[in-house]
């Protein structure tokens, strides 16, 4: 078949990283065709030609039927040519339908103009699907000299991929033209560009801090396969982890709005959640541990695959010492498992069993670091753990054994201080007062007496909610602090006394009476150890709740007035006003709660 003369390619505008413009691209014809087509006309569904010369092929591409003449078709498109067309019924020529044709019936109908000698213009929305039609249609130069497929790709290679904006706009326009953007290379070819292009800037930017986000935004836009090829690419070109994982907290947050009220089983949710996922980079410097527990949360809501969560668990556990109180407490989302089951355990308001699996994470990490002698910070995990436990301990559908088994997954050794233990304890007790005795010793078998504070002993000493057992060791626990506390000042005073000479007579008669009061505390402790002890003894003689109830209520009260008695007699007798607070101290004041 013999080719038209070739055809004048001009060019109009210019194109800039900074303007954004695309580059317009005309296409000039030749007049021989020209005069078959008088207008165009499109009327509904129906797009013909007014001509002269009668019609003689209808083409159907989606809902658009299409009046043409058969000659201009197929001197350029060698898909129409090698069609045997069979006569159609309704006297219009052939009929011929189109399925599945990239770009639809907006861009046939450029591609019509084109091969009726029409002027078209290119521009980054209509390129790839021009470029992808042109090859369904076989529009090569076999059947026409600079036809359109060598037309579009030398728009797209020379003009689009030059300019950022115009190769993003391009792999938007992509999303709808699969599988041919994909087997043209079209998709490759934007994503290489537009990681060349960023992970050029970040290497080549001194001051990186300011400009390392000015991709983001663009790159955000894109969908979750595109946006998966562009960081998998930027990988490999070797940019900084902390650069990526920034990337991939922006892209979630525009795509993942952290909403919790959401329906369960979104595919295209999930889909993006497990591919940014696996896209994270490993070092822990890339990703913050609180992005990681606000993907854990996602992943839940949108019923993620098993193997995706226990990863994000991971994770978390291995940055477990960056982590806050409150971002652990992950909502108990109710799914088909969980509505199967009524019991209360179940119905708790937060998810206990994600945390003690992340705390399993964290002691494995931890024994891995040890190992390679690297110190992690386990007294700061205790410290969250605490916090979180003092948190969770207000849910009254929380089981005490949860709770003390989340509580002892840290060794003995991660704690240094006993005091946010003690609170947490303290809040369960609170919002369980219907616990029995038994439950309220084997909770507070949890914290050591000896780990806690002046300030929390003081507290606990008075503290109702807890078993005597425990009040008694707490009020020991408080005795052998005062007595350190005065043996450290003891020495000072000595000091300061040897310098001062005469000039001070009271401090040798203070000291005197600090070791009169430790003295009487002692006296007073062992006394309440023995009322302690016989009412132990009659406890168990009894065996009607109601006689127990009963004597529990008379020996506290011995106990309170054999105590307050010999404490007023002390004083009365030395008449050492000066320890006033020191001997409150060890009273049965009642307090409502740890502040």
């Amino acid at each position: 078949m013999s080719s038209s003369p070739a055809a004048q390619l001009q060019s109009s505008g210019s194109d800039s990283e900074g303007s954004g413009q695309a580059c317009e691209q005309s296409i000039v014809i030749p007049n021989r065709f020209i005069t078959i087509a008088d207008s165009f006309e499109k009327k509904e569904h129906s797009w013909f030609v007014t001509s002269q010369i009668p019609t003689d092929l209808s083409i159907q591409v989606q809902d658009i039927t299409f009046t043409v003449h058969k000659y201009p078709l197929m001197s350029k498109c060698g898909y129409i040519a090698r069609l045997e067309l069979q006569p159609s019924i309704s006297n219009l020529g052939y009929d011929l339908k189109l399925e599945n044709f990239p770009g639809g019936s907006e861009t046939f109908e450029i591609i019509l103009k084109f091969c009726y000698g029409l002027t078209i213009a290119f521009n980054p929305n209509n390129i790839a699907p021009l470029r992808c039609a042109s090859e369904f249609l076989d529009m090569s130069e076999e059947y026409e000299d600079r036809n359109l497929i060598s037309k579009t790709e030398a728009f797209l290679t020379l003009v689009i991929l030059s300019s950022w904006k115009e190769t993003i706009t391009v792999l938007k326009s992509c999303k709808n033209l699969s599988p041919w953007a994909e087997n043209l290379q079209i998709v490759r070819r934007c994503c290489d560009s537009i990681a060349w292009k960023a992970s050029r800037e970040n290497s080549t930017t001194e001051d990186i801090a300011d400009r390392q986000g000015w991709w983001f935004d663009d790159v955000a836009t894109l969908g979750i396969d595109h946006f998966m090829r562009i960081i998998t690419t930027i990988k490999v070109k070797g940019t900084k982890p902390e650069i990526i994982g920034k990337c991939i907290m922006h892209y979630a947050k525009k795509w993942l709005p952290g909403k919790e009220e959401v329906s369960v089983g979104q595919k295209e949710q999930r889909t993006i959640i497990e591919n940014l996922v696996n896209l994270l980079p490993h070092q822990d410097e890339g990703v913050s541990c609180k992005f990681f527990l606000q993907m854990l949360k996602m992943a839940m809501v949108y019923n993620a695959s098993p193997a995706l969560i226990s990863e994000l668990e991971k994770r978390v556990g291995m940055m477990l010492e960056d982590a806050n109180a409150n971002d652990l407490l992950i909502p108990n989302y109710k799914n088909e498992d969980h509505a199967k089951l009524n019991s209360p355990e179940h119905n708790t308001m937060h998810n206990i069993d994600v945390v003690q699996r992340i705390m399993d994470y964290f002691l494995m990490h931890e024994q891995q670091q040890q190992q390679k002698q690297q110190n992690i910070g386990k007294t700061n995990v205790s410290k969250i753990l605490d916090n979180y436990l003092a948190e969770v301990a207000r849910d009254p559908n929380l089981s005490i054994t949860k709770f003390q088994v989340l509580a002892e997954s840290l060794p003995e050794n991660a704690r240094t201080c006993h005091d946010g233990l003690y609170r947490a304890i303290d809040t369960y007790l609170k919002s369980h007062p219907s616990l029995s005795e038994h439950d309220r010793r084997r909770l507070c078998k949890l914290m050591n007496c000896e780990k806690l504070s002046l300030d929390a002993c003081t507290h606990a000493a008075q503290n109702d909610r807890l078993p005597l057992r425990t009040v008694v060791q707490v009020l020991f626990s408080e005795q052998v602090k005062m007595r350190t506390a005065m043996q450290e000042k003891e020495p000072a005073l000595q000091c300061d006394n040897s310098e001062q000479g005469d000039t001070q007579p009271s401090t040798s008669i203070e000291i005197k009476n600090l070791r009169e009061e430790l003295e009487n505390v002692k006296t007073r402790m062992a006394e309440l150890q023995k009322d302690y002890s016989e009412l132990q003894r009659e406890y168990e003689k009894l065996s009607n709740k109601h006689k127990i109830v009963s004597s529990w209520s008379l020996g506290w009260r011995k106990i309170k007035n054999s105590f307050h008695s010999k404490a007023d007699a002390d004083e009365t007798g030395n008449g050492r006003q000066t320890f006033n607070s020191t001997s409150q101290r060890t009273s049965f004041r009642r307090r409502p709660s740890l502040p």
